[in-house]
């Protein structure tokens, strides 16, 4: 493999061969699993024993038997050629999950070894402080959840940027958060989110920070500033001060990554310094756990349909006089027509106070900052599947005089 054409070598991996003797050949393999899974598609080794270890994950990523074999904690996972139904523990993360936390966390200490920002270690400083003097419970819902629930009848809207897309068909270049944040805003989102892992959405905290300094310039304007969202896989509390240091004023954690136990510390270190948290759940049981953990947002993630998505947070055990804001995010469907924004109105007449919208927002225009307004303001319309679709209607098509969102009826 050390012999390859250079223009093969995505990723050496020198770190492998000077692993202390106790990394076992499980966290090679796993390591290995975690780099398919976060895109390397080539590999050179310092030896052929890594070499084989990688081609392995390779087999194993599309053998369901092999990654449960490998991977620890993973009983829950089930490949995509069984009929087996998954496991709805809130405690056990399948095996995808497990890879994509340890990439996450190797990444966040390399960021510490290569120190952070001083804004950020001033924040962890911070942070440290409040924690130790005490949390304070919140007196009521926050800035981001009272913008996201509004009156019975209506849907707010999470609008996500991003730099990369799930799938590339679709959008070549998004322009950048400068002009996209205020196409945003003046569409009336509600909050903006923002995609800060690098590896899935393209994004780095640079971008948190350009867009949190666009919003605050509507400062006094209609619309004013919408509340940013920093959606990382959060693993360390580091990561929370970063979001802060770049502000956001909320940051989105996902409860099977984390844990029920460590998400409880890691909202009381968002509160510590001022950020509401968005708990990003894919079962009731993690909903539960959410809001055991002190939630009061909670982000309902997967595929299914709106009704399963919305069971996971319909009967919740909630304590007295809290509230809790549901978010339904909403998955890109592979194709040209307007399911997403059906699938906003049915979550409204369902129950859900908002709805978190990333790829679908760039799919359907070539002009990027034409497309999202348009959807923002289709699913934001008082219209319903019962009465009017809005596939007949796919931007500017043959005869028509309107954008997609300006009439639904």
């Amino acid at each position: 493999p050390s012999a390859a054409p250079t223009h093969l070598r995505d990723s050496y991996i020198p770190e492998f061969s000077s692993r202390e003797k106790g990394y076992s050949e499980q966290s090679q393999f796993q390591d290995c699993l975690a780099l398919f899974f976060n895109g390397t598609k080539n590999m050179t080794f310092s030896h052929p024993r890594f070499a084989a270890l990688a081609l392995a994950a390779f087999l194993a990523a599309s053998s369901p038997s092999a990654t449960v074999a490998f991977a620890p904690r993973s009983a829950s996972f089930v490949g995509p050629a069984s009929t087996a139904p998954m496991a709805t523990s809130s405690t056990s993360l399948g095996a995808i999950g497990v890879l994509a936390r340890k990439a996450k966390e190797a990444e966040v200490r390399k960021y510490c070894e290569n120190g952070p920002e001083e804004s950020t270690l001033e924040q962890v400083q911070a942070m440290k402080s409040a924690l130790e003097a005490g949390v304070p419970p919140p007196s009521g819902p926050g800035l981001l959840q009272r913008a996201l629930t509004k009156r019975k009848g209506t849907i707010s809207i999470v609008a996500e940027y991003k730099r990369k897309l799930d799938n590339k068909g679709f959008v070549d270049e998004i322009f950048s958060p400068e002009i996209m944040s205020p196409a945003f805003r003046e569409f009336f989102s509600s909050a903006v989110a923002v995609m800060a892992d690098e590896r899935t959405g393209g994004c780095t905290y640079d971008d948190v920070r350009s867009i949190a300094d666009e919003q605050e310039s509507a400062r006094g304007d209609m619309p004013g500033p919408c509340p940013v969202i920093c959606s990382d896989l959060i693993v360390d509390e580091v990561q929370i001060a970063r979001s802060k240091a770049f502000g956001a004023d909320a940051v989105a954690i996902d409860v099977g990554v984390a844990g029920a136990d460590r998400f409880g510390t890691f909202v009381d270190a968002a509160r510590a310094l001022g950020l509401e948290v968005v708990a990003e759940v894919n079962s009731a049981d993690e909903a539960q756990a959410a809001v055991d953990g002190g939630a009061t947002v909670l982000s309902v993630l997967g595929g299914g349909n709106p009704a399963e998505k919305y069971e996971c947070v319909s009967s919740l055990a909630v304590p007295e006089g809290a509230e809790v804001c549901a978010i339904n995010k909403i998955l890109a469907k592979d194709n040209k027509a307007l399911e997403e924004v059906e699938e906003a109105w049915v979550s409204r007449d369902l129950g859900f106070n908002a709805v978190w919208v990333s790829d679908a927002l760039y799919k359907n225009a070539a002009e990027p900052t034409e497309s999202p307004g348009a959807v923002i303001a289709a699913m934001r319309a008082k219209s319903s599947v019962k009465w009017a679709s809005p596939k007949a209607q796919s931007g500017r098509g043959e005869g028509a005089r309107e954008y997609l969102g300006d009439i639904m009826m």
